[in-house]
């Protein structure tokens, strides 16, 4: 078993409401995404992917068209907000995106990985599992959002 991991970038904008301190004024960061996907080298010459677990550019189609897409320069925003989504509403074609809980980094990971799971296996079938996304919120702060083993469900 093998793990790749692909990076990508994109900026959003979001408050967390309740925060005590700076964060709950509206504000941006440039997020880093990892995925990290776990599976068999293939075997396969003559193919384009002999010697891969998955082409690079696949990770980045599939991340790009279900989160980097759709949350890069949009404002993630929490449903619950509604101070905000009405400011949002405010103005015509902003890009929103609005999120079930406060679109914090533990959140926002969890809410890929959830997201991201079923799309790599709905296009590579089980032998191909996303093992962990990684959302960095600045350089020094991240999030991790990991699968859980078979033998933790049990």
């Amino acid at each position: 078993m093998i793990r790749i991991t692909r990076k990508m970038e994109f900026d959003a904008g979001h408050r967390i409401p309740d925060h005590r301190s700076q964060c709950r004024n509206l504000h941006g960061h440039r997020y880093v995404l990892e995925i990290t996907l776990e599976g068999e080298v293939h075997d396969t010459p003559g193919q384009s992917d002999n010697g891969m677990v998955l082409d690079f550019s696949d990770i980045k189609a599939i991340a790009h068209e279900q989160i980097v897409g759709p949350w890069d320069h949009a404002f993630l925003v929490c449903q619950s907000d509604t101070a905000v989504l009405e400011f949002l509403k405010s103005m015509p074609g902003h890009k929103t995106v609005v999120t079930r809980k406060v679109p914090t980094a533990e959140n926002l990971a969890q809410l890929a990985f959830d997201v991201l799971a079923p799309a790599f296996e709905q296009r590579y079938g089980k032998e191909l599992v996303l093992h962990r996304v990684r959302l960095y919120e600045t350089p020094n702060c991240w999030a991790d959002a990991i699968r859980m083993s078979r033998s933790d469900q049990s």
